[in-house]
C-alpha cells in the first residue's frame, strides 16, 4: 500500500492525489500498457514529468500484482548502495564518524558515544539507535526521518578491494513502499559520492 509520504508528494508535486492518478489510468485501461507505454503515456499524455512517471508506473504496476524490485517477504521494501574509492577502510571510517561525515547519514547531531546501545536525534529530525559497532567495518542502526511512522534498519560497510580500495555499502530495509526506495536509493548514492569525494580530501 502507498504510505503516507508517497500519498503527500505526489499530490504536492504533481497536484493530484493518488486516486485522481488511479482514476486516471484505470480510465485509460493502462493496465495493458508494457512499461515503456505506462511511462510514455504518464510523460506525453497526463504529463507527469520525467521524474515521476517512472514512479507513478512502478506503484501502479504494484497494485496490479506485479511482483516490484528490492521487496522481500523479510524485510520488505530494501535499497543497496555501493562505492569504490583509492582509501583506506581506517581513513574511511575516521571521516564517516567525524561531525561532517555524521552530517551525510545522520544530519546535525550533537556528539554522542560510538557503541550500541546510543540513540540519537539530528537536527534535522532523523533519529535512531545504534545495534552494532564494528569500528573499520561496520555500523548497524535503526533510522527514522522525522515524516515517518516506522524505523528503517540502516546497516554501513566498510569492504576491502582486493586492488586496495575500499567500498562503503548502505543497506537499508523496512521501507515504508516502492516510492520511498526510490527516494533512499537517491538519497544513499549522493551521500556515498560525497563522503568518497570529501573523505579523499582529508587525507
Amino acid at each position: 500500500m502507498p504510505g503516507q509520504v508517497f500519498r503527500r508528494d505526489i499530490e504536492r508535486e504533481t497536484g493530484a492525489p493518488w486516486e485522481q492518478w488511479l482514476q486516471w489510468l484505470e480510465e485509460d485501461a493502462a493496465q495493458r500498457y508494457s512499461y515503456d507505454e505506462l511511462t510514455g503515456y504518464l510523460q506525453e499524455v497526463r504529463g507527469a514529468g520525467l521524474r515521476w512517471a517512472p514512479i507513478i508506473a512502478d506503484m501502479y504496476r504494484q497494485q496490479q500484482g506485479h511482483k516490484p524490485v528490492g521487496q522481500t517477504i523479510a524485510v520488505g521494501f530494501n535499497i543497496g548502495v555501493r562505492k569504490t574509492a583509492a582509501l583506506s577502510r581506517e581513513q574511511l571510517w575516521h571521516y564517516l564518524i567525524s561531525p561532517d561525515g555524521l552530517k551525510l547519514w545522520i544530519g546535525e547531531v550533537e556528539p554522542f558515544n560510538l557503541e550500541a546501545g546510543t540513540v540519537f536525534e539530528s537536527k534535522e529530525g532523523v533519529s535512531g539507535k545504534l545495534s552494532v559497532v564494528k569500528p573499520y567495518e561496520k555500523l548497524r542502526l535503526s533510522w527514522q526521518r522525522p515524516d515517518w511512522e516506522h524505523p528503517s534498519t540502516l546497516q554501513i560497510y566498510l569492504l576491502p578491494t582486493k586492488t586496495g580500495k575500499t567500498t562503503i555499502s548502505f543497506n537499508q530495509e523496512k521501507l515504508d513502499d516502492l516510492y520511498m526506495r526510490h527516494i533512499m536509493k537517491r538519497h544513499w548514492e549522493e551521500a556515498a559520492e560525497r563522503m568518497l569525494q570529501e573523505a579523499g580530501q582529508t587525507r
